[in-house]
């Protein structure tokens, strides 16, 4: 479903088709044929049969809302720093584009199977939840023993979500972003209100998911994704 295509398929029954007929078949046409291309072009439809998120072409994709991968995907990070909690494709598209990324994984079986494809920058350690104490010790110790000290990005999409914000925030390089995905949930909100911070809020669908989530951008300083030199692209390029 080209958009060439529709457009000379439109154009061609604009000019055969009296214009009150034209404008009813186009509404009828729009109302369904918009769904279907948006499946289509971002690989919600392969995303949601595969069960994995990926955009049109196969390749992995992060498990945020749609609008907010467009954003990061006109964006370099060749040399940035990635943390993440919760991995999955979402490590395999970082990894592809940062110079590093460190992923802590919740579960031991899936921390091992993103063991066995992962790319040589990435660096995988599995810690699992203390449910009774909430407690993220293990992880500042993880950290603590880890190379960087700073990071560009970090990621909370897993783990103990609302406890480690404050510790997004001890260790987040200047200029970098903190990601809250699911954000309208998991306390975030409460977490941040108080704090001197921007935030962007991305709200939409997600690869393979019926409802609409927020993906949140949290920045203490002047944020390097949002520099205005950074050139919008045509909307081909970011739905590639």
């Amino acid at each position: 479903m080209s958009r060439t295509w529709l457009e000379s398929i439109a154009k061609v029954a604009k000019a055969l088709m009296p214009p009150a007929l034209w404008r009813t078949s186009r509404a009828f046409a729009t109302a369904f044929v918009t769904p279907i291309r948006f499946s289509l072009l971002t690989g919600h439809w392969k995303s949601s049969l595969r069960q994995s998120a990926c955009s049109a072409s196969g390749a992995p994709i992060p498990w945020y809302t749609y609008p907010a991968i467009n954003f990061l995907a006109q964006r370099a990070f060749d040399d940035k720093n990635v943390l993440e909690f919760g991995g999955g494709q979402s490590t395999r598209w970082w990894a592809a584009r940062a110079k590093s990324v460190l992923t802590i994984e919740e579960n031991e079986a899936w921390c091992e199977s993103l063991r066995d494809t992962a790319a040589p920058n990435v660096t995988l350690r599995y810690i699992p939840v203390d449910h009774a104490t909430r407690s993220i010790e293990d992880v500042r110790r993880v950290l603590a023993a880890f190379g960087i000290r700073r990071f560009d990005i970090i990621v909370i999409d897993g783990h103990l979500r609302r406890e480690l914000v404050k510790l997004a925030f001890e260790v987040l390089a200047p200029r970098g972003a903190i990601l809250l995905d699911n954000a309208e949930g998991y306390g975030f909100f409460e977490e941040i209100r108080d704090r001197d911070c921007g935030r962007v809020d991305f709200f939409g669908f997600a690869p393979g998911v019926s409802k609409r989530h927020c993906t949140s951008l949290v920045f203490v300083d002047g944020c390097f994704l949002l520099d205005a030199k950074t050139p919008i692209p045509a909307i081909e390029d970011i739905m590639g």
